[in-house]
């Protein structure tokens, strides 16, 4: 076995925390920019002028309001390494309107001491979490984690989404079967669902920014969907909440389902997802898809 000097194994993690570094940095600016844009002059009390060539808040702008130096803050904007503190981050966040989903991630950003912090992508299935999902049959339900890796489901949710139920690898993430379905096998009957995952991704990313697995699925997620890259580009971030979803399950036809999601105790970032019928005849056409062995695409 190759022995690695340790001059240069501590350059490689050098280099590598440089470049996590780098990354942050630029999420940080890109994501202050992309929100300051969305504040108008009205918004925060300033006559929007006669020579105002973007409709958003500029640079002093929100210095001024946030109390902080103009050079200060565009260093910030910029990127550069300084030092943040939590009382200007409040500020800030507060100029620019964010709300609590939104505040969180510009701390994880700016790495501001006493952030809540979240684990990384190693953990273990509590060993009853299979049990509570197939006690909630018919009801489907799922385990996913931060980036919609199907973890584990119950067998009404694999007869509903056969697709990433059967599926291995980037195939068992529901975020990239969507965006690769073609016409007719698509589960979602609009694309808000699927701009509302994208927002809870870009949310969970902030934790993941020198996770060379994180980088990859987001190169590849956002190179197959055209709908998938602008609400990255966008910077929305959300967290997973309630939801009413509407899907295709083909032969029962159109299923409305309401979801509840909860964060598993002592699992960061995994979460239990439960599907439940919005009506009595949503609950029959689930009946009807397990009666039939399951949703078939044309």
């Amino acid at each position: 076995m190759a022995v690695v000097p340790a001059s240069l194994s501590q350059g490689d993690a050098t280099g590598r925390e440089a470049s996590r570094d780098t990354r942050k940095r630029s999420e940080l600016a890109q994501f202050l920019r992309s929100r300051r844009a969305l504040i108008s002059p009205a918004d925060a009390g300033i006559a929007p002028g006669v020579r105002r060539r973007t409709p958003g808040l500029r640079r002093e702008e929100v210095a001024q309001l946030a109390g902080v130096g103009i050079t200060w803050y565009t260093w910030l904007e910029q990127g550069r390494p300084i030092n943040v503190s939590a009382q200007v981050i409040d500020a800030v966040a507060r100029v620019l309107r964010l709300d609590p989903t939104e505040h969180e991630h510009l701390y994880r950003l700016a790495e501001v001491p006493g952030t809540p912090g979240r684990a990384g992508a190693d953990f273990e299935i509590p060993a009853g979490a299979q049990r509570v999902l197939d006690a909630l049959d018919p009801a489907p339900a799922c385990l996913y984690d931060s980036r919609y890796n199907l973890l584990s489901a119950n067998h009404t949710y694999r007869l509903l989404f056969p697709g990433v139920s059967s599926a291995r690898g980037m195939g068992a993430n529901v975020l990239w079967q969507i965006a690769i379905a073609e016409e007719g096998q698509r589960p979602l009957v609009d694309d808000s669902l699927l701009r509302a995952m994208v927002r809870h991704v870009r949310r969970a990313y902030g934790d993941h920014l020198d996770d060379p697995d994180w980088v990859s699925f987001i190169e590849q997620i956002t190179a197959a969907s055209p709908v998938v890259a602008d609400e990255w580009e966008r910077q929305s971030v959300e967290t997973p909440r309630p939801m009413f979803k509407v899907f295709n399950c083909p032969p029962a036809g159109t299923i409305c389902l309401t979801t509840l999601s909860y964060e598993l105790t002592n699992v960061p970032g995994v979460r239990m997802v439960t599907y439940l019928p919005h009506t009595d005849d949503d609950a029959e056409r689930i009946d009807q898809v397990r009666a039939a062995g399951g949703v078939r695409y044309e």
